[in-house]
């Protein structure tokens, strides 16, 4: 078994992220998204070390279905939900890419896309901007409060042995109150 770290969870290191003691199990149901097939990690956060490039399968799901910030893992608030390295897409943009995007949303309605990365609180944005190199160093960041309304979209992956099609992550999407009628010239 690999040793614990002195890197703190949830301080030093990302609470989402996974650690080089934590090996992927393949599929079964999970309580992360009802019980359905998806990807299954081990779970043993600080054992090993940190994969900083790599979110943990299921406490990833688990920050995006409860709105866990991914640096601390602790609940946010919705007056204190922060994003970082969103895109702001058209619903028809996603939809266009496969994306599973409620009926009641039309193509033209902005989308804010954080990918499969959930809100964090303003005090661990101001974190991890100041200590992640990758953040401070990169020109997609781009900090704006996270939308009050929000959908979750499955990522999912396909195998070609075994139970078939297993949700991986789960993509996260804030809902403007705003439309672009250009959705369908704006790029994917």
């Amino acid at each position: 078994m690999l040793g614990l770290s002195s890197l703190v969870v949830g301080v030093d290191v990302p609470w989402v992220t996974s650690w080089s003691g934590e090996d992927i199990l393949g599929a079964a149901p999970c309580e992360t998204i009802g019980r359905h097939l998806a990807l299954i990690q081990a779970s043993a956060p600080g054992r090993g070390k940190p994969q900083y490039s790599k979110n943990h399968l299921v406490r990833q799901r688990l920050s995006v279905a409860r709105m866990l910030c991914p640096m601390c893992g602790e609940t946010t608030d919705p007056s204190d939900r922060w994003t970082q390295v969103a895109t702001r897409r058209c619903a028809g943009q996603l939809r266009a890419r496969g994306g599973q995007v409620r009926a009641d949303i039309g193509d033209d309605q902005v989308l804010i896309d954080a990918g499969s990365i959930a809100p964090l609180h303003r005090r661990c944005v101001d974190r991890s901007m100041k200590y992640c190199p990758h953040l401070r160093s990169s020109d997609d960041v781009m900090v704006m409060r996270f939308p009050r309304d929000w959908l979750v979209l499955p990522l999912l992956v396909k195998s070609d042995a075994g139970p078939g099609v297993a949700v991986a992550f789960l993509q996260l999407c804030g809902i403007k109150q705003t439309i672009d009628r250009r959705w369908r010239t704006l790029a994917p």
